[in-house]
C-alpha cells in the first residue's frame, strides 16, 4: 500500500493487526495469508507479512500513531520488532472477503478428510464428498475460519450423524509387488499410508503391509492396479 490516500474517502476493505498496549491502540495493515503463516511459526521476514511497515491509531482513517508514543509503549526503535509484536499479540481483523475465503478452504479440507477416512457403515464404502457436504448443509454445521480445519472434525462428525451414518475406520492391506513393477510402486504405497511392514524378495519382488484410512482402500486399488496392469496381489488384513 502506498501512502494515506488509500484511506480516504469510502472505508476500504483492509486486513489488519491491532494491539491494545499500554492504553493505545496500535495497527498496521497486513497481507492475511503471510500473517496467518507468521503466527503459526513459519520464519520469514516481517515486512513480507505488512503492506507497508506506518502504525496506525486508526489505519481505515489513516491516523498515525506518533514516534514519541511508539518508543514509549515498547521501550525500543527497532520499527521490525515492533511490527512482530503487533502482528504475533495482537487481534488479526480480516475483511469479509478474506473470512469467506478461510471458511471455504476449511471446509473443503473437513470434507476430504471425511471422504478419506470415513465410511458408510451399511456398505463400508466412503461417503462421496457432495454427499458430505449436503450432509454438513443440512445439519447447518458452521466453519469456524479461526480454528484448523482438523480441530473442528469431530464436533462436525457429531452434528452430521444426525442426517448421515459414518464411521472412521483405517485398514491394514497387504500388497504384493513383481520384480518389475516393484521400484514404480514402493512410493505409490507410502503415498497412501503409513508402512507397517516391507520385505523385498531375492527376486527383486516387494510385499508390503500399509495401514491407510479406510475412505482410500478402493483408490489404492485401483492404482496399484493400473500401475501394475493388474498383476498384484492385494488383500485386507483387518479393519480398525
Amino acid at each position: 500500500m502506498k501512502g494515506d490516500q488509500l484511506y480516504r474517502g469510502e472505508r476500504p476493505a483492509i486486513n489488519l493487526a491491532r494491539l491494545k498496549m499500554g492504553g493505545e491502540k496500535f495497527e498496521v495493515v497486513i497481507d492475511p495469508d503471510a500473517a496467518m503463516e507468521f503466527r503459526a511459526g513459519k520464519q520469514m521476514d516481517i515486512r513480507e507479512v505488512v503492506h507497508s511497515e506506518k502504525i496506525f491509531s486508526d489505519a481505515h482513517k489513516g491516523l498515525h500513531v506518533s514516534e514519541h508514543t511508539i518508543r514509549n509503549v515498547f521501550k525500543t526503535d527497532d520499527s521490525l520488532e515492533i511490527l512482530k509484536t503487533i502482528i504475533s499479540r495482537g487481534e488479526i481483523q480480516l475483511t469479509p472477503e478474506y473470512r469467506e475465503k478461510l471458511r471455504e478452504q476449511k471446509l473443503r479440507s473437513i470434507i476430504q478428510t471425511i471422504h478419506r477416512n470415513g465410511v458408510d457403515p451399511k456398505t463400508n464404502l466412503p461417503h462421496p464428498p457432495q454427499r458430505i457436504a449436503n450432509a454438513m448443509a443440512e445439519a447447518k454445521v458452521h466453519i469456524d475460519e479461526h480454528k484448523r480445519a482438523e480441530d473442528q472434525i469431530q464436533d462436525v462428525l457429531r452434528k452430521i450423524r444426525t442426517v448421515l451414518p459414518i464411521r472412521f475406520e483405517s485398514r491394514q492391506v497387504s500388497v504384493a509387488i513383481p520384480v518389475q513393477y516393484a521400484s514404480k510402486a514402493h512410493q505409490t504405497i507410502r503415498n497412501y499410508g503409513t508402512i507397517i511392514r516391507e520385505e523385498w524378495q531375492s527376486d527383486g519382488s516387494l510385499t508390503s503391509v500399509i495401514e491407510l484410512p479406510a475412505g482410500l482402500q478402493q483408490e489404492f486399488f485401483d492404482a496399484i492396479n493400473k500401475l501394475t496392469h493388474g498383476h498384484c496381489e492385494t488383500k485386507i488384513l483387518k479393519a480398525m
